[in-house]
C-alpha cells in the first residue's frame, strides 16, 4: 500500500542516519585501520541485516536462489562491501570529515555519466552544466578555497573519494540487472564479501582491535549506515507515491553532518566547504530535474 507520509517518515529517518556516518567513519578510524573497521561494520551489518530477515519471515529467501544467483552475490560482494568501503574508509582516513563526505556525494553524477556507456541512456546538456557546478564544488572544497593554485589538501585522498564514487555508482549500474530480493541481496554481499575482508585484515593489519569509542563506532556503521539505513530507504521507496520527493530529502543529509562533524569531532568547517557543498548540491539538484530513466536506481540511495 503506498503511503506517502509513511514514506517521508522512513526517508527522513535513513537521512538522520546517513547524516551521522561521517562522523562515526572518523571515531571508528582514530584507533584502527581502513580495513580493521570495514571488517567490524561488515560483520555487525550482517547480523542485522540476517535478523532483519529473520523477524520480516523472509530467512527463507536466503537459501532459495540459483547457483548462478549466489556468484553474482560473490561478485557483488567483491565491489560492495570490499572495494567500495575500502576506497571510501581510505579517504576519510587521511581527509577531514567536512572535505571527505561532500566528495562522496558526487557518486549520483558518476551514476549519470557511466549510465550513458553501460545502459546506453543519453547525455543531456544539464548532465554537462550539473558536471561543471559538482565538480567546481570539488576543486573549492579539495584545495580549500586555494582554487586558483589548485593545490590539493591531500592529492591520494581525494582521489580515494572520487574513486569511491565510480565504484559506487558502477555498484548500482550493475544492480539495475539484480532480480534478487534487494535486503537478500544487500545480505548475501555483504556475507560472501565477509571472509575476503577477513583475510585481507588478517594478512595487513592484524585482528587485534581497539576497545571503546573507536569500536562502537564501527559496530553503529555497520547496523546503520550498511544495514538498518538500506532497509528503511527500501520502505521509503515501496510507500512513496511521489519518489521525487523522497529522494529530495537527501540534501538535507550533508548538511546535517556537517553540525555532527562540527560538535562531536570538534572540526572547524571551513567556508570552502559550505561553498563547495552548496555548488555539489546544486549540481545534483540540475542532474535530478526530470530524470525519469535513473529514477530507478537512484531510489536505492547513497
Amino acid at each position: 500500500m503506498k503511503n506517502q507520509k509513511q514514506a517521508m517518515l522512513y526517508g527522513l529517518g535513513t537521512v538522520l542516519l546517513w547524516s551521522t556516518v561521517a562522523t562515526a567513519f572518523k571515531l571508528a578510524l582514530r584507533e584502527m585501520a581502513p580495513v580493521q573497521m570495514l571488517l567490524i561494520a561488515c560483520t555487525a551489518s550482517v547480523v542485522v541485516i540476517a535478523t532483519i530477515l529473520m523477524l520480516q519471515g523472509r530467512w527463507n529467501l536466503v537459501f532459495s536462489l540459483s547457483r548462478k544467483q549466489y556468484a553474482q552475490s560473490f561478485g557483488m560482494g567483491l565491489i560492495n562491501p570490499c572495494l567500495y568501503y575500502f576506497v571510501l574508509f581510505g579517504a576519510f582516513d587521511r581527509l577531514p570529515a567536512q572535505e571527505a563526505q561532500p566528495l562522496n556525494y558526487t557518486w549520483a553524477l558518476v551514476l549519470a555519466y557511466l549510465s550513458v556507456p553501460f545502459l546506453g541512456q543519453r547525455l543531456r546538456k544539464l548532465d554537462i552544466v550539473a558536471g561543471l557546478v559538482c565538480y567546481a564544488g570539488v576543486v573549492v572544497i579539495a584545495t580549500r578555497g586555494a582554487v586558483t593554485s589548485l593545490s590539493f589538501s591531500d592529492p591520494l585522498g581525494v582521489s580515494l573519494a572520487i574513486a569511491s564514487t565510480v565504484v559506487w555508482a558502477s555498484y548500482w549500474i550493475i544492480a539495475t540487472r539484480d532480480t534478487r530480493d534487494p535486503v537478500v541481496g544487500l545480505f548475501l554481499n555483504f556475507l560472501f564479501g565477509l571472509p575476503v575482508i577477513f583475510l585481507i585484515c588478517w594478512w595487513t593489519e592484524g585482528l587485534s582491535f581497539a576497545s571503546g569509542t573507536s569500536f562502537a563506532a564501527a559496530v553503529y556503521v555497520g547496523v546503520f549506515e550498511m544495514g538498518i539505513a538500506f532497509v528503511l530507504w527500501s520502505y521509503a521507496m515501496k510507500k512513496a507515491e511521489n519518489t521525487s520527493r523522497v529522494s529530495n530529502l537527501i540534501f538535507i543529509s550533508p548538511f546535517l553532518s556537517l553540525v555532527f562533524i562540527h560538535f562531536i569531532l570538534g572540526e572547524q568547517i571551513l567556508p570552502s566547504t559550505y561553498i563547495g557543498l552548496v555548488l555539489i548540491m546544486a549540481g545534483l539538484w540540475l542532474q535530478q530535474k526530470k530524470v525519469k530513466a535513473r529514477e530507478e536506481v537512484l531510489a536505492h540511495g547513497g
